[in-house]
């Protein structure tokens, strides 16, 4: 980031406060100045994010960072010049997650297009309950839910969906509707409407949010069942099956399955056909988590079989801002049966939702959720989605994927430095770094806790040099190991190969 000294106010401007800008004070050439410079900071953000020279993070201890940085709030407010300094000085501390070694998490990039849709959403300010004071917005939602229904499936064309804060409350609503499509008394009710126990199942390698419905919603944990995954880290059909009759021998009630179409640490994708016989056999409701896999639902390419018998399910999680590089936050909830969300958690506030208005109140969303309030998260999709276009879309998730195939090539080619845990079905690619002292060793259970304690030690390194980020975790069949995500347009080939040298560089002497 430049310095701060880049950012300088006019004389006239630069001592000024805040009441010298809309709305206090019709000035608008005090406004534009102030924005304008805000805008500087932001472009040389955007400029330094995508120059590779640059560094990912400037990391310090928080301790440091509390040294460094002035955070405290002030009795009197501080002068323009002042605010625009701690914008600055905000991104210079920032991590630049659209930079192009940033492979750490699965929400990476700087879509521009997004990013200008962002700006003007936080412009426009508006909630999206009604129809009324977000009219664009909400026809917006219509269009780009529905085609994303009709890409899940021909048979979701007439379905519904809601834009949710995150992947977690997406999973939530179907966990509700799902209830509610079986016990449609539950909502007046409450629990004494069910005769037995209820009991959900997903995969156990899913995200902890599916585990989380059981807890927020009344099961208890206990009767979220964690049905075991095979060594691709796919679940087992014929494990959740005798699953399912053990509970219903002891009289239970299983209805619900989480079904994982990209799971968070090996990026694996349960095999929805023979869940949804399973699904189907048992009358359960069948929902697929594909928040992180979803994007390749834009590939006729990977697609198939990773995606295939989508259609079947009852409701699915899809979010933009992780594979498709929406910013974040963007994420979907979709249902193939219309009219269950509003049946669902319709509350009928009148002095919100009031029926005798001047338009079509089918429009109104805000009594289809539990949050009223919802943020304009719509707006930059649409705008992205406009400018690539279904094909844009395709070529991007393509590349990706052929990015992730080009890493394990390079992986492989070097066996003395990598050791390549599995093929992965998608853009997570999990393996070890092999230092110098550990090249002749033969592999085994010893050398793999050895290569595990390496883990955090390397990616402290990396952050300390600013030059890389690449996410660590250990899972319940190996220690720590690193899980490397592609999910910036910004990647390329000779990226990836930094990657593997930065690393080589900074772990050689572990």
């Amino acid at each position: 980031m430049a310095n701060s000294s880049n950012y300088k106010l006019s004389a006239a401007t630069a001592n000024l406060k805040y009441t010298e800008l809309y709305p206090y004070k019709d000035s608008a050439v005090n406004s534009k100045e102030f924005l304008q410079k805000i805008v500087d900071v932001l472009m040389e953000f955007v400029r330094s994010t995508n120059d590779r020279k640059e560094k990912v993070l400037e990391f310090h201890h928080p301790e440091e960072m509390k040294k460094i940085l002035d955070l405290k709030i002030p009795e009197q407010g501080l002068s323009l010049q002042s605010l625009i300094d701690d914008c600055a000085t905000t991104l210079k501390y920032q991590v630049k997650t659209g930079h192009p070694h940033f492979f750490n998490q699965l929400s990476c990039g700087l879509d521009i297009i997004s990013m200008a849709g962002e700006w003007l959403t936080a412009t426009a300010n508006t909630n999206m309950f009604t129809y009324e004071i977000a009219p664009v917005f909400i026809l917006m939602e219509n269009v780009v839910m529905t085609h994303m229904r009709e890409i899940i499936g021909s048979n979701w064309k007439n379905g519904d969906s809601i834009l949710a804060p995150g992947g977690s409350i997406s999973n939530l609503y179907a966990f509700l509707a799902a209830r509610h499509k079986m016990f449609p008394n539950y909502k007046e009710k409450g629990i004494a409407t069910i005769q037995g126990q209820l009991v959900m199942y997903t995969s156990d390698q899913s995200h902890y949010s599916v585990k989380s419905c059981s807890s927020v919603c009344g099961l208890g944990t206990d009767n979220c069942l964690m049905v075991p995954s095979d060594i691709h880290g796919r679940m087992i059909p014929a494990e959740l099956e005798r699953l399912i009759l053990d509970r219903k021998g002891k009289g239970h009630i299983p209805f619900f399955v989480a079904c994982t179409s990209g799971t968070t640490v090996l990026g694996s994708f349960d095999p929805i056909n023979e869940i949804a016989d399973i699904c189907q056999k048992y009358g359960m409701w069948l929902h697929v988590d594909a928040a992180w896999g979803g994007g390749l639902l834009l590939s006729k390419k990977y697609r198939h079989p990773r995606l295939t018998g989508i259609e079947r399910a009852d409701s699915v999680t899809w979010n933009p801002h992780k594979l498709m590089g929406t910013l974040l936050q963007c994420s979907t909830i979709h249902f193939k049966e219309n009219g269950l969300l509003m049946s669902c958690n319709q509350m009928a506030a009148d002095y919100l939702f009031m029926q005798d208005k001047l338009y079509d109140v089918e429009f109104d969303t805000g009594d289809k959720v539990i949050q009223c309030g919802r943020h304009n998260d719509i707006f930059k999709l649409w705008l992205q989605w406009r400018a690539k276009g279904d094909e844009g879309f395709e070529k991007h998730m393509d590349k990706l994927m052929e990015l992730s195939e080009y890493m394990v090539k390079r992986i492989k080619e070097q066996p003395e430095k990598f050791y390549l845990i599995l093929e992965p079905e998608m853009v997570n690619v999990s393996f070890w770094y092999i230092p110098s002292r550990l090249r002749n060793v033969a592999h085994s259970a010893a050398r793999e806790a050895e290569l595990g304690k390496i883990c955090p030690i390397l990616k402290g390194r990396m952050m300390q040099s600013g030059t890389l980020m690449v996410g660590y975790q250990p899972d319940d069949r190996r220690p720590n190991f690193f899980r490397n995500i592609i999910s910036s347009a910004a990647v390329t080939e000779k990226d990836v190969d930094f990657l593997l040298s930065e690393l080589d560089k900074l772990g050689n002497d572990l």
